[in-house]
């Protein structure tokens, strides 16, 4: 599945909720569901800066695709970072460069999250994206 055919997956699964208590119960499924991060990647080079919460984010290339695996210590926060690594994780470095990651907007992420969740947001897919890019690289070395 495509980048976007993900996202516009997610974007129907919250449209069928009107309350936000329930989106946010959704996003809290969905951090539960999250395998957790094995410890040995619970380290400091993969702490995102910028984020309220402590977020860890894991990417290996393999086959020419980035896997991501994440975790957090804040149950909201893992299930947004879970939904970027649905989104992000089996695509190549290129994909995840060219992606527009319209599914925060259009499920009214950002609106509905502090200053400093989103902010943390920001600096989850500047992340992705710096690792994208590290992969990108030594594809082409």
């Amino acid at each position: 599945m495509s980048i976007n055919e993900i996202q516009d997956e997610i974007i129907e699964e919250f449209a069928s909720f009107d309350d936000w208590m329930d989106k946010y119960a959704l996003l809290i499924d969905l951090g539960n569901s999250l395998a957790p991060l094995d410890e040995k990647y619970r380290t400091e080079n993969n702490l995102i800066e910028g984020c309220q919460s402590r977020v860890w984010l894991q990417a290996d290339y393999e086959d020419g695709k980035v896997i991501f695996k994440a975790e957090s210590d804040a149950v909201i926060v893992k299930g947004i970072v879970s939904l970027l690594i649905n989104v992000l994780s089996n695509h190549t470095p290129q994909e995840i460069l060219d992606a527009d990651l319209y599914f925060i907007d259009k499920i009214g992420l950002k609106e509905h999250l502090s200053p400093t969740r989103s902010n943390g947001l920001v600096s989850m897919v500047k992340q992705a994206r710096l690792y994208a890019l590290a992969f990108k690289a030594k594809e082409q070395a």
